[in-house]
C-alpha cells in the first residue's frame, strides 16, 4: 500500500517479514556497522532488532526506479500517556509526568537514511510527510521519541546541549525524569553557559532541529547509550502547538 510519494520516492507501511527486515538491516548499517556501538544478539548478523519492532509500524521510504530502501522509521501510536510505559523511550526516561497526557500519542524512532542518499532533502521531505499522514489519520496529539547525537562524548556538543537548555526545555508538567544509569545532565551543569548559537546549530542533529523548528521541547539531560554508541535526549511535540506558520514542515512542506 503505497501511503505517499514525492518525486522519485514512495513511502509505505511494511507488510511482510522481508520488509521488516530490509528496515532492520538499513538500521544497523546506520546505526551500528564501522561504529563504536556494542554487538550483540541479532546484531552480529547485521540485524538492528529488539522487541518493539514488534508493535511498532513500520515506514518504508523507497527509490520509484529501483526499488531500494532509502529512509525508514518506526512508529508506535498510543491511545493515551497511560500507554505510554510501552515505548521504547519508556526504557531510558521516567515518563511519569506524561503518564497523564489525555490524547493520543505516537512514538517515533529508529529514523535513519541510506548514506547513499543523505544529501537528497526530497528523502527527508517525503519522510516527513508521510509521518504527517500517519498523525493526521490517528489524529494523534504528541510525538515523542529519542533524538540522536553521534558518539558519547558530551564535551562536542557543549554549546548543543547549553542552546536546547536556554531555549528548548519540556514544560515542567511533562519533564521526563531520571531513570538510566548514565546520563550527562546538562541543564544542571551548564545552567551559565551561554551558548555560540553558530556552533550550536552546527552541531544539532537534522531531525531534532526540525522537531525544535516546530515548537518541540526536550528532556533535562540525556542518555548515554553505549549500545548504540549516542548521547541521545527525549524529544517531545504537541502537534496543537505548532506555529501554523511551521505546520507546512510537519506536512513535508
Amino acid at each position: 500500500m503505497i501511503t505517499f510519494s514525492r518525486g522519485a520516492y514512495v513511502a509505505r507501511l511494511a507488510e511482510t517479514p522481508a520488509d521488516i527486515e530490509a528496515a532492520q538491516r538499513l538500521r544497523h548499517q546506520s546505526f551500528i556497522a564501522g561504529r563504536g556501538a556494542v554487538v550483540e544478539g541479532v546484531r552480529a548478523e547485521g540485524l538492528d532488532a529488539d522487541q518493539f519492532d514488534a508493535t511498532c509500524e513500520h515506514m518504508l521510504i523507497e527509490e520509484r526506479r529501483s526499488g531500494r530502501l532509502v529512509c525508514c522509521y518506526r512508529m508506535l501510536p498510543l491511545g493515551s500517556g497511560a500507554e505510554i510505559g510501552r515505548s521504547y523511550s519508556a526504557l531510558h526516561y521516567d515518563l511519569c509526568g506524561l503518564c497523564a497526557y489525555p490524547s493520543p500519542m505516537m512514538e517515533m524512532g529508529r529514523f535513519c537514511v541510506h548514506p547513499d542518499w543523505r544529501a537528497d532533502p526530497n528523502v527527508i521531505r517525503t519522510a516527513w510527510t508521510a509521518m504527517a499522514t500517519h498523525v493526521e489519520a490517528r489524529r494523534v496529539e504528541m510525538l515523542f521519541g529519542c533524538s540522536s547525537f553521534d558518539g558519547v562524548e558530551a564535551e562536542v556538543y557543549m554549546d548543543a546541549f547549553a542552546l536546547l537548555k536556554a531555549r528548548h526545555l519540556a514544560p515542567k508538567r511533562w519533564l521526563p525524569r531520571i531513570k538510566a544509569p548514565k546520563i550527562f545532565p546538562f541543564a544542571r551543569l551548564l545552567r551559565r553557559r551561554r551558548p555560540d548559537l553558530k556552533a550550536a546549530a552546527a552541531k544539532l542533529p537534522p531531525l531534532l532541529r526540525a522537531y525544535l523548528a516546530m515548537g518541540g521541547w526536550v528532556s533535562d539531560h540525556a542518555v548515554v547509550d553505549n549500545d548504540l554508541d549516542t548521547l541521545h535526549v527525549f524529544t517531545g511535540l504537541e502537534i496543537g502547538r505548532v506555529p501554523k506558520g511551521r505546520a507546512r514542515l510537519l506536512r513535508g512542506a
